[in-house]
């Protein structure tokens, strides 16, 4: 596979610095990183890899940016946060194409996440002149009591690899909204997405320090040090639930305001009075956004006894149909996996299942020989105890799971330390109530294969973290609440 004139010359416009203060720099020793292209495993590109003092640089930025941009107008900011969705826009070709070479997903699913994780500037440039308090009489009498929203000051926000531009401004729009600097710690192996948004933040007008991005393979060396400042004011993360746990601990010092975003292990549940082909359509949606890389994506299903033969082996027929290939591709459906160790992992546990017991419908196995490709698999008759099920896989694979009452279908798709989001396939109103109601999960789609949207709270329960992204709920927090006792 070669890289087109076009490619080149994008990757030839992004920064491969630090952004920090406004200002583009190396890293503080001289240190690079490559970035991968999954499709062939091939460098991309090298970046600036910063170290521990590069790390308290950009603190140091955003702590002495962060007096005057919470004393901003809240208009002010709401017209910065709107350039800055325009600006990203207009380039959306861009983003999408940038995404694809160093994530591989399809240019399609890039294009999908472009319009979607910029809908959180336009949303949240909505809601920062809607911060609000309120004025009311003490019960008691003599005084009023007057409460006032503010914001929680310098903010440190950790990205995943999977969703580069979407995890970003999920985190870094509500921030500025609400009147908070921050500090961006991109994943390595997805840094260029989050240089071209930092390059397009500064020229949407956003002031120096305000945003700063430190990109790394130091990251545990890096990062805890500014937790550990005692300037540093909230912790946002997305990411594996045992790295979450770890951040957790170390913010418990500074008694850090946190956001959790962690992993998920989505059941999709069919029940008997489904429309078969509607949930088919919609396991694809919820099984293959992002080749099955997505914390939201489905990794159980199971489907009443009635149906399970059909929903099987429609889904089978569509999952065999996809096209795998490199996203840069037009009739591509399914990009590589990030890495070589997420495709060994996802083939390991699908080889695990079938020495167990289960049986392979199609696919089943790595995919040509360049690049990280798995086949869109689909396996059925899986043992209780099989990682696939106890596990979340991040990889084009479905474990079909049979069962007979609908009692037992919510308790089976209940049986796991997570809770992010579940999905569940019904023509009764009644048993959609009953079933939205009884599942454990902070989000639920009824008859849909996609949940995620800006204008909605994003977050989950259990071991799938606290906090939410998006909606009204989002900017709360980014926000304090004081109370002023004001006599008469």
């Amino acid at each position: 596979m070669t890289t087109s004139l076009r490619e080149k010359e994008l990757l030839a416009a992004v920064p491969t610095g630090l952004f920090v203060g406004g200002s583009w720099r190396e890293a503080a020793d001289g240190a690079r990183v490559a970035v991968e292209d999954p499709s062939t495993g091939q460098t991309l590109v090298e970046i600036a890899d910063a170290s521990v003092e590069d790390g308290a640089a950009a603190l140091d930025a955003a702590v002495a940016a962060a007096p005057a941009w919470a004393r901003t107008p809240t208009r002010v900011r709401a017209e910065v946060l709107r350039r800055a969705f325009e600006l990203i826009a207009a380039r959306a070709d861009d983003f999408a194409l940038l995404m694809t070479l160093e994530m591989g997903k399809p240019l399609a699913e890039a294009r999908g996440e472009v319009a979607y994780g910029n809908e959180f500037f336009r949303w949240f440039s909505e809601e920062a002149p809607r911060i609000s308090g309120r004025y009311s009489q003490n019960p008691a009498g003599g005084s009023r009591l007057l409460t006032m929203k503010q914001p929680v000051g310098p903010v440190l926000a950790i990205l995943p690899w999977n969703f580069p531009l979407a995890m970003g401004t999920r985190k870094i729009a509500p921030a500025l909204a609400a009147g908070c600097t921050v500090v961006v710690k991109p994943a390595t192996q997805t840094p260029l997405t989050t240089l071209l948004l930092a390059q397009t933040l500064a020229e949407a007008g956003v002031p120096d320090g305000v945003v700063n991005v430190v990109t790394t393979s130091r990251t545990s060396e890096v990062v805890a040090p500014l937790i550990a400042d005692p300037r540093l004011r909230k912790l946002t993360f997305t990411g594996s639930t045992p790295v979450g746990k770890k951040l957790v601990e170390q913010s418990a010092q500074q008694l850090l305001r946190i956001s959790m975003e962690l992993g998920g292990n989505a059941p999709f549940l069919v029940f008997d009075d489904a429309d078969v082909d509607a949930a088919v359509d919609g396991a694809v949606l919820a099984k293959m956004r992002n080749q099955g890389e997505a914390c939201t994506a489905a990794n159980r299903f199971y489907v009443q006894r009635p149906v399970a033969e059909e929903f099987s082996r429609k889904l089978a027929e569509r999952m065999g149909s996809l096209v795998v290939g490199r996203g840069t591709e037009d009739d591509t459906q399914v990009g590589p996996l990030i890495d070589a160790r997420a495709r060994d992992d996802v083939a390991r546990r699908v080889t695990e299942a079938v020495d167990a017991g289960a049986r392979v419908v199609v696919g089943g196995g790595p995919v040509g020989d360049q690049g990280y490709f798995y086949a869109p698999t689909v396996v059925t008759d899986v043992p209780a105890g099989a990682r696939l099920l106890t596990e979340e896989t991040f990889g084009p694979v479905a474990p079909v799971v049979v069962f007979d009452t609908e009692e037992e279908g919510v308790a089976l798709a209940n049986d796991t330390e997570y809770g992010l989001v579940a999905y569940a396939f019904t023509r009764g109103l009644d048993r959609a109530m009953r079933v939205a109601e009884a599942l454990e999960t902070g989000m639920v789609g009824l008859n849909a294969g996609i949940v995620s949207n800006a204008a909605a709270p994003f977050g989950g329960v259990k071991a799938s973290g606290f906090g939410r992204e998006g909606g009204f709920e989002g900017i709360e927090e980014y926000l304090e609440t004081k109370y002023v006792n004001f006599p008469l």
